[in-house]
């Protein structure tokens, strides 16, 4: 079943690059050198006013969104403005290859998404012209001049996590390498990193600008230097971690089920999403985060929206991104845990064990996301070939 999954995200992945139209030379070619991005656009003459109207002319709205919690903003939207919007939960990659192919049909339905992606959305979908960025001009002062473009709706994490009940002392592993001993061999669980770009975005990027991090935490650990064969300390770790049999999943919600459910009597550590520590409510889970974990618990990552650029509801769309950069918006989006692009909104709770988003967590460098996707094939075959 592994092997099945994996065959079908690459032959997605290349459909998506195949379809894609070109933006001269190589059909489907990336943006992976330096060209700026297109300038994200700005209403001179904003009115949220004569936008709400203009937007409830068109009548509806479809927004996609890899989590479910589309679902729960699109009620709240629904609810102020009176205007029929439909969130559809589906997989970043999916929703880039369906969002290319209506482009190039000229058959828009999607009127706007949420992308995890930033790879594929800066270095394809933008250059490309699928997709465009909006900045709504009277919230523009309170997003960073660094978040406009493409526009970070907010940040979210992925975060190694433990059963409270069955360790009631704390997370059993402090150190990132442990994960890498045969005392944990088989009990990881994490999302297979090639089915989930956010995660093979921290493999890349953990060569760009971890190293350091994690030969210091392997120092701590064992007392001496890192020595490897690998080209650095992070193909080192996930060369290590690949080989030490962790058990895939192919949603985080498998993965926190396997971890933290009541009936769980094994003790696993599992690699997820913190929109997943709902769970402990809703289901009576027993989960937290591994505070503490050195060099970190995690890795945040940002999220980002963006509008169709062939849109049929381009008004309901504009709106839609307004209502999403307010904290009546994304606080469905950061309900367990995340941090807005706009910056006068707090954050709303912390998730269990994640008291220190700044200090706990390894932070993806969106300056970084197009080379990832450069990088992508290379860390996909090396996680392939370490894994058994």
């Amino acid at each position: 079943m592994r092997r099945t999954k994996k065959i079908v995200t690459v032959a997605a992945l290349l459909a998506l690059a195949a379809c894609a139209p070109s933006t001269g030379g190589q059909a489907g070619a990336l943006n992976a050198e330096a060209e700026p991005l297109p300038s994200a656009s700005v209403d001179a003459a904003f009115d949220l006013n004569a936008l709400v109207e203009a937007a409830k002319k068109e009548g509806s709205l479809l927004v996609y969104d890899s989590s479910g919690d589309i679902e729960e903003v699109a009620k709240a939207f629904t609810a102020k403005y009176g205007i029929a919007m439909e969130g559809v939960k589906s997989d970043t990659p999916q929703t880039a290859e369906k969002m290319t192919r209506e482009h190039a049909a000229d058959n828009v339905t999607i009127d706007a998404a949420m992308y995890e992606d930033g790879g594929v959305l800066m270095g394809q979908l933008i250059p490309q012209g699928i997709v465009r960025t909006w900045v709504p001009a009277d919230l523009q002062d309170q997003i960073l001049p660094e978040d406009r473009n493409p526009l970070r709706a907010l940040s979210k994490a992925t975060v190694f996590a433990y059963n409270t009940k069955l360790s009631p002392g704390g997370c059993p592993v402090g150190n990132i390498w442990d994960l890498t001993e045969s005392d944990w061999s088989g009990k990881v669980v994490m999302q297979d990193p090639l089915g989930k770009p956010t995660v093979l975005s921290f493999l890349t990027q953990l060569d760009s600008h971890g190293n350091q991090a994690l030969e210091q935490a392997y120092q701590a650990k064992y007392g001496e230097p890192l020595k490897t064969e690998e080209k650095s300390a992070a193909y080192e770790w996930i060369k290590r971690l690949a080989a030490n049999e962790p058990v895939l999943t192919g949603s985080d919600e498998d993965t926190s089920g396997a971890v933290g459910a009541p009936a769980a009597t094994d003790r696993k550590i599992g690699f997820m999403s913190i929109s997943k520590f709902r769970n402990n409510e809703d289901k009576g889970y027993t989960q937290a985060t591994c505070e503490g974990m050195a060099p970190f618990a995690g890795f945040s990552y940002p999220k980002y929206v963006a509008i169709a650029a062939k849109s049929k509801h381009p008004n309901a769309a504009k709106l839609y991104v307004h209502f999403i950069m307010t904290e009546e918006g994304v606080k469905h989006e950061i309900g367990e845990g995340g941090i807005s692009g706009n910056s006068t909104v707090k954050p709303l709770v912390a998730p269990a064990g994640l008291s220190d988003w700044k200090g706990q967590l390894f932070h993806t460098d969106p300056r970084s996301l197009v080379a990832d996707l450069q990088n992508r094939q290379i860390m996909s075959d090396f996680w392939r070939l370490n894994h058994r």
